[in-house]
């Protein structure tokens, strides 16, 4: 699969250039404070090189927590000088002057874009604004490329555009998917259902082994007839009744319940909840990740955020211990790998959530194809 972007290099740089770079600020921040940097650390060696060409930068980004979407970028702007020389701007008026008056190098971050009206609405004359503030345009935003907001693909429309070489990145190795080394296994967890399970039924066809775990396999135990009792499922039927017949097709042996009981997943009653895979599950895995040359792995294998998260760990500890090509992404996944320090043991970690799992189903983004245009 080849795509038509260019990324960005030093000969697409001058001194005294301004570029306006979509990038993924989206940080945990706790009392004021970052309380993990590693979506920005994924992207300082794009911020090195806008620093040491000379370029006076831009940063549009977004912070959020649940619903609210809307958080101030301040604190991530004073984690940025960590790093780099960095000013908050609290509006366009404000960025243009900081944008003046910085030196060459130098860093200027807008406050949060989705607070202004226009970027979710991809409002054209709220890009024409973003766009003049520079006069070329960078996104290293690959996680919110989905979205079709103005910072992602309307400014695009009006600058010489580029990839981050994050982004880039994360293009090239999720593409592997669809042209893997052999044999392939695709992990896919979680929940949302309605996102997730269409990427089964195309993985079913692409890859060699499909495994499907989390909230996830409770629509599969359903459509075998098992009892999921209180556990997650999609509220309407997805139409799994033939799929679940696919030899192609596996998910968890065992499940762990909310008592902390192990069980088969035909035996839980009507009063249970599932909460976790169960560590047969897990052991079967670990021999299929041995066979495999390439495995792609996005969502925890139970409820994470609620601190099931045993199996998931598990599941982590030997993928990273393994010889196979890895590439895996989600949030909560993520959280896990991070917590055991194994970030750097995987082939690739994709920054991507809904991303990810977008670019994996149609092959491309709104993102993306505003820089090919």
């Amino acid at each position: 699969m080849r795509f038509r972007f260019k990324t960005i290099d030093k000969s697409a740089l001058a001194k005294n250039a301004t570029a306006v770079v979509a990038i993924d600020l989206n940080m945990p921040v706790v009392n004021g404070r970052v309380a993990d940097d590693f979506r920005l650390k994924r992207s300082i060696p794009t911020l090195s090189l806008l620093a040491r060409s000379g370029t006076h930068t831009l940063l549009l980004g977004h912070l959020a927590r649940g619903e609210d979407d809307t958080i101030s970028l301040a604190p991530v702007c004073r984690h940025l000088n960590n790093f780099f020389p960095a000013r908050f701007a609290k509006d366009i008026v404000e960025a243009r002057k900081a944008l003046a008056e910085s030196k060459n190098g130098e860093f200027v971050m807008l406050e949060n874009t989705r607070r202004f009206t226009g970027e979710k609405e991809n409002d054209e004359s709220f890009a024409r604004e973003l766009a003049s503030l520079g006069n070329i345009y960078v996104n290293e935003a690959f996680s919110v490329s989905h979205r079709p907001h103005a910072s992602i693909v309307g400014v695009p429309k009006f600058l010489p555009h580029y990839a981050g070489s994050l982004f880039s990145e994360e293009v090239a190795h999720l593409a592997r998917a669809f042209n893997p080394s052999r044999p392939f296994l695709f992990i896919l967890a979680g929940a949302k259902f309605e996102t997730k399970m269409p990427l089964v039924k195309k993985f079913i066809e692409l890859a060699d082994l499909v495994f499907v775990g989390g909230a996830l396999a409770n629509d599969l135990f359903r459509a075998k007839g098992y009892e999921v009792g209180l556990s997650k499922h999609a509220e309407r039927d997805l139409g799994f009744a033939d799929l679940v017949k696919n030899k192609k097709l596996t998910f968890p042996s065992d499940v762990t319940i909310a008592s902390g009981a192990v069980k088969n997943p035909d035996r839980v009653l009507p009063s249970e909840r599932i909460v976790d895979a169960g560590p047969a599950t897990v052991a079967a895995l670990s021999e299929k990740i041995t066979q495999a040359k390439f495995a792609l792995w996005n969502g925890t294998l139970g409820e994470y955020e609620s601190g099931f998260g045993k199996e998931t760990e598990a599941l982590a500890k030997i993928l990273a211990e393994s010889s196979t090509e890895s590439v895996v992404g989600g949030g909560d996944t993520l959280a896990a790998i991070a917590k055991l320090n194994l970030t750097e043991k995987f082939s690739f970690v994709s920054t991507g959530g809904g991303a990810m799992l977008e670019f994996l189903a149609k092959g491309t983004l709104p993102g993306i194809e505003a820089l090919e245009n």
